[in-house]
């Protein structure tokens, strides 16, 4: 009991030495003209003191704004300057992250768990990575797991393949956590494979039909970081230092997410090494997206599909990302997404917007999805940002991983189907 006792002191003093958000507040901000548009895009582009969580879109379009203490006066009268449409979503970021934390903290832990993770909660990468070996023990004959490589800290980056076996199949290829913030990509992709796996007999046609490579977490370091003890839960991109700062002083991390080589660098994404969207110093010069880019190729073949999961926004996105021109495509990959996101919806009544990236969110070139079709030659390429709109941000309550989860899968196996 003692020993319990220490255990969760330690803990509490190690959540503690995160870096805090005291003071920082949530903008929704919505430009109503070109001028207020431009200013945001410039601030968007060029500052490293405001963190967007949406990003600017279009005019009449709202965008969520992270805005630290001493920037708010300054912020507020950028917003009256151009007239701005603004409100204060959340007050205290740092109030937002303790209430989360504490309401994990009083969810019930199954006294003897069959996996190293559930879905009642979160997870690190270090509990992901056990799940998958224990899944692939408990199910030889449909789970194989192997390494596509190790990332910048060294960690192994598992693929997780699922199959009955059989020739000529199709192929579905699905990833999470490509940025480390956002915590319900891995807890639904996890789920995923487990809901494939264990519950395969309620359901096998999902995987006698179509194979599965399955890669839960591409930022590891990035999204291990966001549990660390010294970490940053609000952290996004991969951990590998650069020197593309201003001045060319020292900087961490790469926007993976930028960093895919198919239009890289063509608008969307900072050349500032220090900035949230920085695209690397050249397409593929993060040795994580070469390892996501090298197992993708390796299947390129029989995979007829690409699925990427993010939040949050309830998006559910098409090619292109570099640019708002459609992909010939188009007309399929739209009734297709129509078709998955009604069942979806028909779950709880979550509503997702569907459209090309560009016209429903915001240019962002060196995008994975963009990549997985024009790079890699996959047909059929989505990136799915799941709950929620903005209300709790990357910090979905752990109560929603499972309705999340549920109305997913329904999208889900209509992809699936599509294929058989």
């Amino acid at each position: 009991m003692k020993l319990l006792i220490l255990l969760s002191v330690f803990a509490a003093s190690a959540i503690a030495l995160q870096k805090r958000y005291d003071g920082y507040q949530l903008f929704q901000v919505t430009p109503r003209d070109r001028a207020s548009y431009d200013a945001l895009v410039e601030l968007y582009e060029r500052s490293e003191d405001y963190d967007f969580w949406i990003a600017p879109r279009a005019i009449d379009i709202a965008m969520d704004i992270m805005v630290p203490p001493a920037r708010v006066a300054t912020f507020v009268d950028l917003m009256h300057a151009f007239r701005m449409e603004y409100r204060v979503k959340m007050i205290d970021v740092q109030t937002v992250l303790d209430m989360a934390r504490e309401e994990r903290a009083q969810i019930p832990r199954v006294a003897t768990p069959r996996y190293s993770v559930d879905w009642n909660t979160y997870y690190d990468f270090n509990a992901i990575s056990a799940f998958v070996n224990e899944i692939a023990a408990a199910h030889p004959n449909l789970v194989t797991v192997s390494s596509i490589g190790r990332t910048h800290e060294g960690r192994d980056m598992p693929l997780v393949k699922i199959s009955s076996g059989g020739a000529g199949k199709k192929a579905i290829v699905v990833d999470g956590g490509i940025h480390a913030r956002e915590w319900i990509s891995p807890a639904f992709v996890t789920w995923l494979i487990n809901e494939l796996v264990e519950n395969y007999a309620a359901h096998p046609q999902y995987v006698d039909n179509v194979d599965w490579y399955i890669m839960p977490v591409i930022n590891p370091d990035g999204y291990q970081y966001t549990f660390a003890p010294l970490g940053d839960r609000l952290w996004r991109k991969n951990r590998r230092p650069n020197n593309n700062g201003i001045g060319g002083s020292s900087c961490m991390g790469t926007d993976m997410n930028r960093n895919f080589g198919f239009h890289w660098n063509e608008g969307g994404s900072s050349s500032n090494g220090c900035s949230d969207t920085f695209h690397g110093g050249a397409a593929f010069s993060e040795v994580e997206s070469q390892h996501v880019r090298d197992a993708i190729l390796a299947v390129a073949g029989p995979a007829e599909m690409y699925l990427t999961f993010h939040a949050y926004g309830q998006y559910w996105l098409t090619p292109w990302g570099y640019t708002s021109a459609l992909p010939s495509d188009y007309t399929q990959l739209y009734n297709l997404a129509v078709s998955a996101v009604n069942e979806l919806t028909a779950v709880y009544g979550t509503q997702y917007t569907i459209g090309t990236s560009t016209n429903v969110l915001y240019v962002a070139s060196g995008g994975s999805d963009d990549w997985a079709k024009g790079g890699a030659g996959i047909p059929f390429s989505y990136t799915v940002e799941m709950r929620d709109e903005g209300l709790y941000g990357f910090e979905l309550p752990a109560r929603q991983i499972l309705p999340n989860n549920l109305e997913v899968w329904e999208a889900i196996k209509v992809m699936a189907e599509s294929l058989f």
